[in-house]
């Protein structure tokens, strides 16, 4: 059983930032594509960023390309979710997620294992 763990969500207004965090104790992050996904109550999980492993790309959905950046430290083994201009809609709980394949990452939810216990996003008007 691999654990991640995210933390870094709170209540902030339209147009701030936040940046959230996840780690891992028993593994290297950059050893299998990972990714974050959020969810909100009543609507399916959707993938947010992800990094391949294989070719160390980085994608992101269309609804936050411009707004949020995917950043991977090694050193530390931590992966990052920086999030600006956030709107309502971002509302969220966002969870990294590991999967343990080796072609190119995808939004895939069938495709990740191990998940964390995920971190609540929440963006006021």
């Amino acid at each position: 059983q691999l654990h991640l763990v995210e933390s870094g969500g709170g209540l902030v207004q339209n147009g701030e930032s936040l940046r959230l965090s996840c780690t891992a104790s028993e593994f290297s992050l950059g050893t299998y594509n990972i990714a974050w996904f959020r969810q909100t109550p009543g609507k399916e999980r959707e993938g947010v960023s992800c990094i391949s492993r294989a070719t160390g790309k980085t994608h992101y959905a269309d609804f936050v390309k411009g707004r949020f950046t995917m950043t991977r430290d090694g050193a530390k083994n931590m992966l990052y979710l920086q999030m600006d201009s956030l709107k309502p809609e971002d509302t969220a709980s966002y969870y990294c997620a590991i999967a343990l394949t080796f072609t190119d990452c995808s939004f895939s939810v069938e495709e990740y294992r191990f998940w964390g216990q995920g971190t609540q996003v929440t963006v006021s008007p």
